[in-house]
């Protein structure tokens, strides 16, 4: 493949990787990048085109897993978590419940989200919506959060921000914006419902793509592996910078300024489309 061609697989890793994880939705991004400027399916193909952003976001993943990687084990029993602010109270439990809401959902109306919920207009729409959400958090959310830390989450708090999470369905909305916005108005602090945020999408992200890929197998055209390749260590590194950044920033100035970002966006993307 041409140089040019290999640069888009860089540029879409670094759109993947910087807002997968940012409460600024990964799908407004990729419109704007990819299909209203760098159009990978004139290389790849249209089908080849869409796996390909399946398995740049397996790269996003991997860079959850290393930030959170003792975290991760200490849910499966194979790390202890040191230091007296951990009770280890925070269970595999607690993470199936948060993450069965959206999973129930997501099956039961895959097709018909699939069908009209992916669209340019919609995402606009999400964009919007999602972050009135998020104003509405920093707003109304306790002035003195009463979780402190991932064990002190219960049960209850974990399956509400699972309810939460199930707007992220909607495609636009963002599933970090969603589930920080939801933790935040049951009590959490922001990096708190940031770091359940980002536990909760190694399972749910993980298995998506992994349903995907084996659904499009067939158009994993392997003449494009380098193409793969370069978006998915792009997708790994740029995520893995952003993951960091953000659980710093997040504490700071909370979700309010990536509302008015995302407002933003939604204006940029009318005037395009519309």
């Amino acid at each position: 493949m041409e140089l040019l061609e290999l640069l888009k697989a860089v540029i879409l890793g670094f759109v993947e990787g910087m807002t997968e994880f940012a409460p600024v939705s990964s799908t407004g991004h990729m419109i704007i990048v990819d299909d209203m400027w760098l159009n990978t399916k004139d290389v790849l193909g249209s089908e080849s085109a869409n796996t390909f952003k399946i398995v740049i976001q397996l790269g996003s993943i991997l860079a959850v897993v290393v930030v959170f990687w003792r975290r991760l084990l200490s849910l499966i029993g194979l790390y202890r978590m040191e230091g007296p602010e951990h009770g280890q109270k925070l269970r595999l439990s607690h993470v199936i419940v948060g993450l069965l809401p959206a999973g129930i959902l997501g099956v039961l109306f895959e097709d018909y989200i699939d069908e009209h919920l992916f669209s340019a207009d919609t995402v606009v729409y999400a964009l919007f919506v999602g972050a009135l959400l998020m104003i509405a958090a920093d707003k109304f959310g306790p002035k003195r959060p009463s979780t402190q830390s991932l064990d002190q989450i219960t049960y209850k708090q974990a399956l509400l921000v699972g309810l939460f999470q199930c707007l992220s369905l909607w495609p636009g909305f963002s599933r970090s914006g969603a589930t920080i916005s939801g933790g935040v108005l049951l009590g959490m602090n922001h990096k708190t419902a940031s770091d359940f945020t980002f536990i909760m999408a190694v399972p749910i992200m993980a298995g998506a793509s992994f349903l995907s890929i084996l659904k499009n197998l067939d158009n994993l055209d392997y003449s494009h592996l380098g193409f793969y390749i370069l978006g998915f260590i792009s997708a790994f590194i740029f995520a893995l910078i952003s993951i960091r950044f953000f659980l710093k920033l997040i504490q700071r100035i909370k979700l309010t300024p990536f509302a008015i970002y995302r407002i933003v966006l939604a204006v940029v993307l009318m005037f395009i489309i519309f």
